[in-house]
């Protein structure tokens, strides 16, 4: 057999071991997504420069996928116009990261998203691409803690590297 027909074969059945063997479990990164599952209030404060601060009120409902992705669907008003959003979580085992996507009814390009777990504090700590107001796209660095099992507070920090976030997202998970 040529070299050049080899890797085609070898691709094949590794593809064939790794379906025989199952799917890959859900590990102990993924107890993180676990917390979120479910149905979440949300209470949004946003800090514009030059503007007065806002307020906006959504709701959040979390499921999850195969014990490894975190599906998000994201509904309220922004500005007196709906707001929905979608986001999908996972833990990425070749980054060693949460890594996750998100698209939203006020952007017109995907945003990408990075961040490790600290378990030590019951911190996610990364960053996010998202599309800035220039039309291009700009890094924020993100937080979210889980003061209680029932409340998740996300902060998002502008790339102006300021210590006040520019976002600030309280949850209350519904019983």
């Amino acid at each position: 057999m040529r070299p050049a027909c080899l890797a085609p074969v070898l691709t094949l059945a590794l593809a064939a071991t790794a379906f025989a063997q199952g799917p890959p479990l859900p590990g102990p990164e993924h107890e993180v997504l676990k917390k979120d599952v479910g149905v979440w209030d949300c209470v949004m404060e946003m800090t514009i420069p030059g503007a007065p601060p806002m307020t906006m009120n959504g709701v959040e409902t979390n499921t999850l996928v195969a014990g490894r992705w975190l599906v998000s669907e994201f509904r309220g008003e922004m500005m007196g116009q709906v707001f929905e959003g979608r986001g999908i979580t996972g833990w990425d085992p070749a980054r060693k990261a949460y890594t996750a996507v998100w698209v939203d009814s006020m952007a017109t390009s995907i945003s990408a998203a990075e961040s490790t777990f600290d378990a030590a504090t019951s911190t996610l700590k990364g960053w996010m691409e998202m599309p800035d107001p220039s039309g291009g796209k700009g890094k924020v660095k993100t937080e979210a803690t889980w003061p209680t099992p029932e409340t998740r507070v996300v902060k998002v920090f502008g790339p102006d590297g300021s210590a006040e976030p520019m976002m600030k997202m309280t949850y209350t998970k519904r019983k």
